[in-house]
């Protein structure tokens, strides 16, 4: 379990770079479009379809750190106020809702990607689209991951806190 945690947490670190460098990317394209436009007359064709698809590959790594840090959208069973012993089953069984949801959502984004791909659709630079679309399923199995480590974290927890309350 230990290599899992320590996984999620430099995928954490890359994710934040990529958020830092994408995000500065953004802005420096959308304002030097801008400034090209306003002070020269001329632009530069490629840059609002690449700061859509940086916006998309934001949004996604912003969703992927959500699920990270315990952000994101969950189902709140837990505030029914279960007894001690059922909080670490309902936490687990939320998290493995979401797992199957962003199973789902994996397994779709596939599909859409592979699509995308056969029908060969081109965008800035001539890159094919799948290929800046990866970012959705990527995401949604690396949610699927985090949400079942979190769901057997849980479970783990609940095992630990029975044995230190068994009597000797």
């Amino acid at each position: 379990m230990r290599f899992w945690e320590r996984l999620d947490e430099t995928l954490g670190r890359l994710e934040k770079a990529f958020m830092v460098f994408f995000l500065g990317l953004m802005i420096v394209v959308a304002f030097a479009q801008i400034a090209l436009r306003n002070l020269m007359g001329v632009g530069l064709p490629w840059s609002e379809s690449l700061v859509r698809y940086l916006v998309l590959w934001i949004g996604f790594i912003g969703a992927s750190l959500a699920t990270r840090e315990g952000r994101h959208i969950t189902i709140e069973v837990i505030r029914l106020r279960p007894p001690a012993s059922g909080r670490c089953y309902l936490a687990a069984l939320s998290q493995l809702c979401a797992v199957g949801v962003c199973a789902v959502m994996t397994w779709a984004a596939v599909k859409f990607v592979r699509d995308d791909a056969q029908i060969g659709n081109r965008t800035f630079l001539d890159l094919p689209t799948w290929v800046l679309e990866t970012i959705i399923p990527a995401t949604f199995a690396i949610m699927s991951l985090r949400f079942l480590l979190r769901a057997l974290l849980a479970l783990r927890r609940d095992a630990a806190r029975q044995e230190t309350a068994a009597p000797l």
